[in-house]
């Protein structure tokens, strides 16, 4: 259970208006469950774990044997009993460090660099791994780790002077590895065979023999400094052991090896097409720098003297700035666009079929002596990983999904499997396994999707209460337009110090914190290069962190800047462990939907294992713009996406696979677009706020100030355009504001107190509620509860107007959330799902199905093996109607003779 605070009273939710439209496409509330209906069932060896809880321990890759999947860390080698897989979790204070508390029982091996690549070689009972420093280590299976200490690695040498970004190991026991560069070793089995040997006491000398027995097959095709391979880096390697050759895949081209002789076979592209060219290393011409300069046009004497066109040239710098950073940015996603055709991973089927899967979502079939066959596009997204097991194929995307193929490369079945990329897929004990970027890992039945699943959804569905639980806290939210100004700690205090004692969360959003035709060409500039924040925009978060006793009871979380829009967040220390994972996003609707005088800018994280999204808003100005601001709104929910934030709180968290993120955040948008949702719509709970600038309409300035004066806010509700608009669907559709009772915050003189400091000036604005704060949860009804199937309720116990502080033409705006959420206990959940699998007599059965084997004759032809003695081995299936995949196991190695005989 959560350490979260008590409620310090028993404030009454306020009433609320809600908007209409709320039911229909993207303003839908998400559906969730206890069981996921759509997709196969699964459980989470390792939970998804919050990103900064992973800072140097990333899982970067998988791999199983027939007992235990050993994973890839950033700082080692890990590794899970398949007797231990339903286990719960060890909990913090015990083994596990915070992130892994809830994953299944595991051992973990000294520290190392971090590890880039597994092997597994069961004739050896080992497992190699490649690591960034350059060497190749190996560890031994089902080893015991009873005292619980960290396991120690065995035979390890230095085998590249760059990362091991592959290896594989070939028909005739050899192993290779692949590195930067282009690099290629071939480490003979005779050498490391010999070096296992040793003793313990001789493990420099294994390591000395092994290294200086490596083969160098880039040295060995390089000719007077001249290669004919790729000198992009080998991120793959595959042995085709029926043919005995090796595959090395670079960024955009193939090499076909010899596994016996060690030769160079063929190189061929990505297309298929043979390519006898030079590959030289080249540094691309990057001179953009001149271009980021933005020249602007002098103006003539006749337009200086004309004081009218001041607005005109100060939009024309503003978007001359903006063009001249487009330019550059176009040029680099034209690198971007062959970058996605990089290929991306590699495996060979039981049929003999090799497939290929790339960047640009392309999986390409090839036969064995690599001739493009045919390609299939059956998903949008990036390939990351393939996986073949049997007769099935499993495709991993950029985008979280899976897709199951048969060999002939037809879609049999695809689901979400992750709410992130998907890196690396491994069959082991009736289970596909899938690794997230994030570090989660989840397993499948292989028997999945298919009848299993109706047994085991209902099932695991009504034990729902062993494994829900729930927690409750409460959010403050403030809103203010600051006008470019700066304010003392005394407002700052009125508005949220004074608010935050029973609160967990604060959210603040800002508006015109720095305004200006130079300040906001700028702004464009450094967001079309990734930058973004401000001197001004650094002073407020402090400002507020002071305000709110940052760093003794609350913790700033993350935020983000867009020009004149600011938002950031803070999380009570107590309940810091359960928030993270935050990201941003920003969606400009000034100039050309290009500049970020008006727009929005968003913070998306996860509170207990909930998606909660907050968005500061600045729509169009003027009485007039209702539809401009409806356009507004409807833009920045339709394609605001959010990405890992640039801000240097959020880049501790950086860790796996920068491929992969690479990937998904600079495509971002367009992939939710091809997935068919948006980042806002699939949220658990959506809060809006900021100066949406919706006026009162049919009321002059005098009747205005009478009904304020008389605090007569029921009828001037009647006159608010935007509870009009939200009533007829047009604009927030579906979201919920408290009945708002204090007094338009917006137009004053400032420094003016009381409500006497309405703007009283030449144009005389009529007083408005423009700062606003709405929200939509999990609710499709007011009466629904909290649960599995509902996990966020709020509702509204303070909303209120600080009309005492004066630094700005607006008054603050605060509200506060009382909230109630749902969420899941992985570790029982896990031991539950444990107990229907083993335990039930329907699965069982449909499992064994998935180990017959029809009747089969073995006799055979000869085999020498390294004692000399011969035996005869044949294989028949004798079924007409079954196909069988036999998996053959060499307790050692096999050797080859001069004639080639194995």
């Amino acid at each position: 259970m959560a350490n979260v605070l008590p409620s310090s009273d028993h404030q009454q939710p306020l009433l609320e208006f809600v908007g209409g439209g709320g039911g229909a496409e993207i303003f839908k509330v998400p559906t969730r469950a206890s069981v996921h209906p759509s997709r196969p069932s699964c459980y989470e060896l390792r939970p998804h774990p919050l990103r900064e809880t992973q800072v140097g321990k990333f899982l970067r890759t998988i791999a199983c044997t027939e007992t235990q999947l050993w994973a890839g860390l950033e700082c080692g080698i890990r590794v899970w009993n398949f007797s231990d897989q339903y286990k719960p979790g060890m909990g913090i204070g015990e083994r596990a460090r915070r992130g892994d508390e809830d994953a299944a029982p595991f051992h973990e091996s000294t520290n190392t660099t971090p590890t880039l690549c597994l092997m597994v070689d069961s004739g050896s009972r080992l497992i190699w791994s490649g690591h960034k420093d350059g060497k190749i280590r190996s560890w031994k299976m089902d080893q015991s780790n009873a005292d619980e200490s960290p396991f120690k690695e065995g035979l390890s040498w230095q085998a590249h002077r760059g990362s091991v970004l592959s290896m594989v190991m070939s028909s005739y026991g050899d192993i290779w590895s692949g590195s930067e560069g282009g690099n290629i070793r071939v480490w003979p089995w005779e050498s490391v065979e010999k070096s296992l040997s040793l003793s313990p006491e001789e493990k420099h000398m294994a390591a000395l023999l092994v290294e200086r027995s490596f083969i160098d097959l880039r040295s060995q095709v390089t000719v007077n400094g001249v290669c004919n391979i790729s000198s992009s880096d080998v991120k793959c390697l595959l042995s085709d052991h029926i043919r005995a050759k090796v595959w090395a895949a670079g960024s955009a081209s193939f090499s076909l090896w010899d596994a016996h002789t060690r030769e160079l076979l063929k190189v061929y592209n990505a297309e298929g097409q043979i390519e006898n060219r030079v590959d030289m290393s080249s540094v691309q011409d990057q001179a953009t720098e001149d271009e980021m300069n933005a020249k602007f046009v002098p103006k003539s004497k006749k337009e200086k003297s004309q004081g009218s066109s001041f607005l005109q040239r100060s939009r024309n710098a503003i978007m001359g700035a903006a063009e001249a950073v487009r330019r550059v940015a176009t040029k680099g996603a034209g690198a971007f666009a062959e970058d996605s055709k990089k290929t991306e991973a590699l495996v060979i089927a039981a049929d003999g079929m090799i497939w290929s899967g790339c960047s640009n979502g392309l999986l390409v079939q090839w036969d064995g002596n690599g001739n493009r066959l045919q390609d299939f596009h059956h998903h949008p997204c990036p390939i990351l990983c393939l996986c073949i097991h049997g007769s099935r194929i499993w495709v991993g995307y950029v985008s979280g999904m899976v897709q199951m193929l048969d060999l002939e490369g037809n879609l049999l079945a695809g689901w979400v499997a992750h709410n992130g990329p998907v890196v690396k897929m491994v069959v082991g004990d009736n289970y596909l396994f899938s690794l997230a970027t994030h570090g989660g890992i989840r397993g499948w039945s292989l028997a999945s999707p298919g009848p299993i699943d109706n047994i085991i959804r209902p099932e695991l569905a009504e034990k729902e209460h062993l494994y829900t639980r729930k927690e409750n806290f409460r959010i403050l939210v403030g809103t203010w337009n600051v006008g470019q100004g700066r304010v003392s700690q005394e407002a700052l205090a009125a508005w949220l110090g004074s608010a935050v004692s029973d609160v967990e969360i604060v959210v603040v959003g800002l508006q015109e914190v720095e305004m200006g035709a130079g300040f906001l060409a700028m702004s464009a500039a450094k967001e079309t290069v990734g930058l973004e924040g401000s001197a001004m925009g650094q002073w407020w978060q402090d400002a507020i962190g002071k305000a709110l006793d940052e760093g003794s009871t609350f913790e700033r979380v993350g935020s983000r800047q867009l020009a004149a829009l600011l938002i950031a967040i803070w999380v009570r220390k107590s309940l810091r462990k359960h928030v993270g994972d935050l990201d941003v996003g920003a969606v400009a609707c000034g100039l050309g939907r290009a500049i970020g005088n008006k727009g929005g800018v968003g913070l998306r994280l996860r509170v207990f294992d909930r998606i909660m999204c907050f968005v500061n808003c600045h729509l169009a100005a003027h009485l007039e713009a209702v539809n401009r601001r409806n356009a507004d709104f409807d833009h920045i929910y339709r394609t605001m996406s959010f990405t890992r934030s640039s801000n240097l709180l959020n880049n501790a968290a950086v860790g796996v696979s920068s491929a992969a993120q690479m990937l998904r955040g600079t495509n971002a948008a367009a992939i939710n677009s091809a997935e068919g949702k948006l980042d806002l719509a699939e949220a658990d709970m959506v809060i809006f706020f900021g100066d949406f600038n919706y006026r009162l309409f049919g009321i002059s300035y005098d009747e205005a100030r009478d009904f304020v004066s008389q605090r007569s806010f029921d009828w001037l509700r009647e006159r608010d355009q935007l509870r009009a608009e939200m009533k007829s669907g047009k604009v927030f559709q579906g979201m919920r504001e408290a009945i708002i009772k204090f007094p338009p915050t917006y137009k004053f003189e400032r420094g003016k107190p009381g409500l006497g400091g309405y703007d009283s000036g030449e144009k005389k604005r009529i007083p408005a509620w423009c700062d606003r704060v709405l929200y939509r949860d999990n609710r499709s009804s007011t009466t629904v509860e909290c649960s599995l199937g509902c996990p966020v309720v709020a509702s509204i116990i303070q909303y209120e107007g600080c009309m005492e502080v004066t630094e700005s033409d607006h008054k603050p705006v605060r509200c506060k959330f009382d909230v109630e959420l749902a969420h899941i206990d992985r570790s029982v959940r896990r031991q539950e799902f444990g107990n229907i699998f083993q335990n039930n007599d329907r699965i069982k059965s449909i499992l064994e199905e998935l180990h017959y084997i029809p009747e089969t004759d073995v006799s055979t032809t000869q085999i020498v093996i390294q004692n000399q003695d011969t035996f005869s081995l044949k294989i028949s299936n004798r079924s007409r109607e079954d196909k069988v995949l036999f998996q053959l196991t060499c307790c050692g190695q096999s050797t080859a003779k001069e004639d080639g005989q194995a």
